[in-house]
């Protein structure tokens, strides 16, 4: 399958010259004149593809737009190509997760170096963001009471320690922990705290686990009954 590259520069002729070498070698060519025209096609749903990028150009700099295109989430690897890179400018943009920062004019195979390169972590973290995508679907499958459940398994707490913290009983634990077993499709707990950490679920547990405090806490800062229930 053909890979897109959007080549983002003020030059006429360097946009011309560098579509002609990528083409060469298979890639697909879409060219944009300036920062401002490629951002506005990024809002209104542009294929995605790796950005050739040049830095100084009229109205919108190249280090603005990535900027920009950061915060509206664009997945989009970004190769700088620049004749008048420094070193504050090529930190900058590598900081921000930019793949490369080449100065022109750039020799061929390390232009197409620089872009396999983008390519291939592009693909591993749309990978990754397909997976956490499953990951949050199944996650929400749970029922709030199994997503409590989940929260104290995959924090390695026994199910005695479980039922006294939600007031149910053991046997309802191991009820609902089956079920989480069945619904997230896990062998093990090993297999639910590797999914919690992939998620990010280790930190929203630790707010819950505050709210439920400030909940069961009187003003003398004793603990109030709570009635055993089924789940």
């Amino acid at each position: 399958m053909s890979r897109l590259i959007h080549v983002v520069d003020d030059d006429l002729e360097f946009r011309t010259a560098i579509g002609r070498l990528l083409r060469a070698h298979g890639y697909n060519i879409a060219e944009h004149g300036s920062a401002d025209d490629f951002l506005e096609q990024v809002r209104n749903g542009m294929e995605a593809g790796c950005i050739l990028l040049d830095v100084s150009m009229p109205g919108l700099s190249g280090p603005d737009l990535q900027t920009k295109l950061a915060a509206l989430g664009s997945p989009f690897p970004i190769v700088f190509l620049t004749g008048h890179g420094d070193v504050p400018t090529t930190v900058r943009a590598i900081k921000a997760g930019a793949e490369d920062f080449l100065t022109k004019p750039v020799r061929g195979p390390a232009l197409l170096d620089s872009i396999e390169r983008a390519f291939r972590r592009y693909d591993a973290e749309q990978t990754q963001r397909e997976w956490l995508k499953s990951a949050r679907l199944l996650l929400d499958k749970l029922t709030p009471r199994e997503r409590e459940v989940f929260d104290y398994v995959v924090r390695g707490r026994l199910n005695k320690q479980t039922a006294h913290a939600l007031g149910i009983t053991e046997r309802t634990i191991k009820a609902h922990r089956q079920r989480i077993f069945d619904k997230l499709g896990a062998a093990s707990v090993a297999d639910l705290v590797s999914l919690a950490e992939r998620l990010g679920v280790f930190l929203d547990a630790r707010v819950a686990d505050a709210s439920r405090e400030a909940r069961s806490s009187t003003p003398s800062g004793k603990l109030q009954g709570r009635p055993i229930d089924q789940g």
